[in-house]
């Protein structure tokens, strides 16, 4: 059985390595794939152009969204998703620096599982992710030795 895949839409490097990062320290057994804008995601998860190779039945089962993306934005990219009933039902997670009021009520009407902001302190951030995927994930969290 193929390992279970988070789907990381973020394109900033620096978050994309930070949320890594946290999910390592997590001890969360998933593949993870990055893609950094939102076309890239849904050839992704549509199994087109770059990724027309792809088992499209291998879907995620976390998607982690970042809102402001090149080329296609976040909401957009969750709009599509929710309009195909082979993806409709995918738990989506947006991580975001925004706060606009706005994004989250749109966010959650898309049919997103949570809206979390992201902090500008890493540990913060760490334990954010950590929270978020042992909460979404069931995740026990870090191993004791």
């Amino acid at each position: 059985m193929p390992e279970p895949i988070i789907l990381l839409i973020e394109d900033n490097p620096d978050d994309a390595k930070l949320v890594r990062l946290a999910l390592q320290e997590t001890h969360v057994l998933h593949q993870v794939v990055v893609v950094h804008d939102g076309a890239a995601a849904l050839d992704y998860l549509f199994a087109t152009g770059p990724y027309a190779d792809r088992d499209p039945g291998a879907l995620p089962a976390l998607i982690l969204l970042d809102l402001k993306l090149p080329k296609i934005d976040g909401l957009e990219v969750l709009r599509r998703l929710r309009a195909y009933t082979r993806t409709k039902l995918l738990p989506v997670v947006i991580l975001t620096a925004s706060a606009a009021e706005q994004d989250l009520l749109t966010g959650y009407s898309l049919g997103a599982k949570s809206y979390v902001r992201k902090p500008a302190d890493y540990d913060q951030f760490a334990a954010t992710v950590r929270h978020l995927l042992m909460d979404t994930l069931h995740c026990s969290g870090p191993q004791s030795s």
